[in-house]
């Protein structure tokens, strides 16, 4: 199967970028969980943090993005395709960047444009991360006793 994205990591670089865009998702998760105004009020607005309706969905979000992150780092540990994990997360950001631009002209003009960097941050940290991470490890070379 043809790739659609160019391997621009090493296998070595991809799984430490995606151990570490997984502990960032985690990060944002616990605190969109603990303490869900505090997450919310960047991307919507105090309005929205303030009220139960948007703690709700910071909540949601943010077991979402521990799910997520927390599959990577379970999978890199038991050794297992990690891909999927990164494509899922890719695909979570990348409805989280299609919701930031249709809602961009309404959401608090100090923060949007931050909002907006970091979720396309990660939908392209993703898309390089994701063709690379399982690639096969490279092989030693050199003689064996057998090959000599």
């Amino acid at each position: 199967m043809r790739q659609l994205m160019p391997q621009l990591l090493t296998r070595e670089q991809a799984r430490a970028a995606g151990a570490g865009l997984a502990a960032m998702r985690i990060g944002i998760g616990v605190l969109a969980w603990a303490a869900p105004a505090v997450a919310i009020r960047p991307w919507a607005g105090a309005t929205a943090a303030g009220d139960p309706g948007g703690r709700l969905l910071g909540r949601s979000l943010g077991i979402r993005d521990i799910a997520l992150g927390t599959g990577v780092l379970l999978a890199k540990r038991h050794d297992v395709p990690v891909r999927g994990w990164i494509e899922a997360g890719g695909l979570s950001d990348t409805g989280d960047l299609a919701a930031t631009l249709l809602a961009f002209a309404k959401l608090p003009k100090l923060t949007r444009w931050g909002v907006l960097a970091m979720t396309a941050g990660a939908v392209v940290a993703g898309g390089l991360i994701a063709p690379c991470i399982d690639l096969d490890p490279p092989r030693k070379s050199g003689r064996t006793a057998a090959g000599s």
